[in-house]
């Protein structure tokens, strides 16, 4: 008992220390409405609450916020929920007009939710709101005598049952400043506190290439070489180009992925990557084996290849040392997530990098999130792992190549622009195109420094 008190008192502490750097981020707080309400609200029988009449009560700074309650099928919430200005449309002498309004939809930044059993009245959990993506959040649930904390990033557990050391009470009225005290050391915060303004190269590299995707023409094996000549990847020969299309550009998946490439290395080096580099062999596998004796039919890891020396040729360009593939630190092979939220059936654990085989697509969202906060500034090149059904038994291989560019808006919210053989995808439509594939990713840093040929 006598360390749970000495916790509080520190939570109070450091609720009074960085309280201004709090409010600094934008986020409104409800910590000294809720104070207020706890009784009436937060300890209130759910019969008594559905007579309740929503209430707007204002922060100490004159931030508005509307109290109310709603009720799902087992479970009920009060929201303290943050408001934000919007143009409504509204019937005004029988005509439709837009009329300014604030808005409480109940997941905006600053809002704040208990949810409680609706067969016992008992509290489950409180979640903090605090980006401007929803799916992102920060939740207390009682465990024991001290309440419990998760980081949930787009279903992901990016911490999950993190000790606070106070009692699950205390967060009625604690600001979301103060759990970000008590959990400084337990939850990487660094993966949900990001900068918009850190994303020049990555606006700039993603507006060229959308602009040169006309030019585009995906064709079989096609790649340019060092001296931007049109070449066979498999044998290094010259392959046909129409005069008459001489501003088109003929790339495979492959050979487009290298384009972007030697649109980083073209300013710095004056010259475009050779092909040989990029097609040595980067996994090793038993001849005896399974993949050993299907390698010698079937071209399993040519991508995954592909985009590791790439990556590697590119950071040596820039460091003006070579560097081959096992030493380049191209990979990206983080496990950030502990478990995954299962909608209606609790968690699951996750394994969330596999070696050469890299990252389910259904992480990918989260994943990238992490990757746009911890590495400003950086795109990633995929190689795709697909299923070949029609062969017995299946084939695994790595055929396809993409390009990832995740960023933040300047709301905050995050955004990723794919591009893949010519086209520009948003991540949700690559992710549902892929749904049951693997994509083994390679960093690299992006530049406004970036020249298409």
């Amino acid at each position: 008992m006598k360390k749970i008190f000495l916790n509080f008192c520190l939570f109070l502490f450091f609720s009074s220390v960085i309280f201004a750097e709090y409010n600094s981020r934008g986020i409104q707080d409800s910590a000294d409405i809720r104070k207020d309400i706890i009784e009436s609200w937060f300890e209130a029988s759910i019969d008594e609450l559905r007579e309740k009449i929503p209430e707007i009560r204002a922060n100490g700074a004159g931030q508005k916020f509307k109290i109310y309650f709603e009720e799902a099928d087992s479970y009920y919430c009060i929201y303290v929920a943050s408001g934000k200005s919007m143009d409504v449309n509204v019937f005004s002498e029988g005509a439709l007009v837009k009329e300014q309004q604030i808005v409480y939809p109940g997941n905006l930044p600053g809002t704040w939710v208990l949810i409680k059993d609706k067969a016992t009245d008992k509290p489950l959990r409180i979640r903090y709101f605090f980006t401007g993506d929803s799916d992102i959040f920060v939740q207390v649930s009682p465990y024991g005598k001290v309440a419990a904390a998760d980081l949930v990033i787009f279903g992901e557990y990016a911490a999950k049952g993190v000790s606070t050391g106070v009692p699950f009470s205390q967060f009625y009225s604690a600001s979301f400043d103060d759990l970000m005290s008590l959990t400084k050391k337990s939850i990487p915060w660094n993966y949900v506190l990001i900068d918009s303004s850190y994303y020049h190269g990555v606006h700039f590299m993603i507006q060229a290439i959308k602009n040169n995707l006309p030019r585009v023409v995906i064709t079989d094996d096609a790649m340019y070489d060092e001296n931007n000549c049109l070449i066979s990847i498999a044998s290094g020969t010259p392959m046909y180009e129409p005069e008459e299309n001489s501003n088109k550009l003929f790339l495979s998946s492959a050979g487009f992925a290298k384009w972007i490439a030697d649109g980083l290395v073209f300013p710095v080096s004056g010259g475009l990557l050779k092909r040989s580099p990029l097609i040595v062999q980067t996994v090793s596998v038993k001849d005896t084996g399974v993949q050993g004796i299907r390698s010698q039919s079937y071209s399993l890891f040519f991508s995954l290849d592909w985009i590791r020396n790439l990556a590697s040729a590119v950071v040596s360009v820039y460091s003006g040392r070579k560097y081959v593939y096992p030493e380049s630190g191209v990979d990206v092979t983080i496990n950030p997530f502990a478990s995954s939220l299962v909608p209606g059936n609790g968690t699951a654990n996750t394994v969330s990098f596999i070696p050469d085989s890299g990252y389910r697509t259904t992480i990918l969202k989260s994943l990238l999130y992490v990757l746009a906060a911890t590495e400003p500034d950086t795109f990633y090149l995929g190689a795709i792992r697909e299923t070949d059904k029609t062969i017995t038994p299946e084939l695994k291989t790595f055929n396809r190549c993409v390009v990832f560019f995740p960023y933040f808006k300047t709301d905050n919210t995050f955004d990723c622009k794919v591009f893949i053989e010519g086209r520009m995808l948003s991540l949700s439509d690559f992710c549902l195109n892929y749904p049951e594939d693997f994509v083994y990713l390679t960093r690299m840093r992006s530049s406004e420094n970036f020249v298409l040929k």
